[in-house]
């Protein structure tokens, strides 16, 4: 059944590689709690692999690269100090990728919502969009935490499009890595990739519906989706 043109179109949006190329605070502040315990530091080459599912996997993934293994009170203090020390430098170097902005304002012309399902915990997540000056563009953001549940589970993206006021039928979820695409497909969301964010494979490889290189390719791409699998284009690009 087709949509009413009046039922917008609910956007989530993964953040880290995403809407925000975080790579080099993150693995900054990786570095700075792995010297501290005494471990290695990581190339920042090694951030397509490590990044995605969180801190406290982040930490796990740089420490399993070194075959190193740390108890689990230790991997609790080195999450906490993580997430402090992050907050202190988190867009020192983190800006959104080319095209976000605009891409927000040509889909909000077409009476388009957002909102954020990411890994991040929340608060960080919250304080980059902000300090990134697009917070107040999400009608809702989740972070690994709000809900207690974290991605690949689909109930986190679920949760999301329902808190933000959406509709399961008129989401779509934007995203680039694996555990993106597996969130969606559970969630049964259509869901475009972006092709330059924090995968160890080529995001082909995990088969979204759509790809994108840039996000100016975003509301074409959308509408295109939406125009497909509802049989009406005018029905996307009213919502």
């Amino acid at each position: 059944m087709a949509a009413m043109k009046s039922d917008p179109v609910l956007y989530v949006f993964d953040l880290d590689g995403t809407l925000a190329d975080t790579a080099g605070d993150l693995m900054g502040t990786l570095d700075h709690i792995m010297l501290g315990e005494g471990f290695a530091p990581t190339p920042l080459e090694d951030s397509r692999s490590l990044l995605g599912a969180g801190a406290r996997a982040l930490i796990v993934r740089a420490l399993e690269a070194q075959d190193k293994e740390v108890s689990p009170e230790r991997l609790n203090d080195m999450f906490e100090r993580f997430l402090a020390h992050y907050e202190t430098r988190i867009a020192d170097e983190s800006r959104l990728f080319p095209g976000v902005v605009e891409a927000l304002d040509a889909l909000e012309q077409r009476g388009g919502l957002f909102a954020v399902c990411t890994n991040k915990v929340e608060r960080p997540a919250k304080l980059l969009l902000e300090k990134l000056g697009v917070a107040d563009r999400f009608a809702f953001i989740c972070g690994q935490d709000t809900f207690g549940i974290a991605k690949p589970d689909p109930r986190p993206l679920l949760k999301t499009i329902e808190a933000a006021g959406g509709e399961v039928r008129r989401a779509i979820m934007i995203g680039d890595s694996k555990t993106d695409i597996a969130t969606a497909r559970a969630a049964e969301v259509p869901v475009i990739a972006v092709d330059f964010g924090y995968t160890d494979l080529p995001v082909s490889e995990y088969a979204p519906d759509r790809i994108i290189s840039h996000f100016s390719e975003l509301p074409d791409a959308a509408a295109a989706f939406f125009a497909a699998s509802e049989g009406g284009k005018d029905d996307v690009m009213a919502g």
